[in-house]
């Protein structure tokens, strides 16, 4: 039994890893998006056809990050829920 928690253990650490390398990666383009709006003249520019205006790409730059915070909290909910339930394998494992 103890094998099979450890395999789980090995398992669940490697997928946790990937999504953190995804995390971190979707962070990155979030603030390197934050940085060249940031960047972009505060000024009022012209509106011209096909282009984008500045609030428009902030406002991707807004939902760029709030998916990463969502996506966060997604990953930590589910880090919690495997660690409960090794604990608790771990647990009924000592007491037999």
């Amino acid at each position: 039994m103890e094998s099979q928690v450890n395999a789980f253990l090995s398992h669940l650490s490697r997928s946790q890893q990937q999504l953190a390398r995804i995390l971190e990666a979707q962070r990155h383009a979030a603030i390197r998006a934050a940085q060249i709006i940031h960047s972009l003249p505060s000024q009022e520019t012209p509106r011209t056809t096909g282009t984008r205006r500045p609030e428009g790409q902030a406002e991707q730059v807004n939902k760029s990050i709030t998916a990463y915070l969502n996506a966060m909290a997604d990953f930590q909910q589910t880090a919690a829920d495997n660690l409960q339930v090794v604990m608790k394998e771990l647990g009924g494992t000592e007491e037999e």
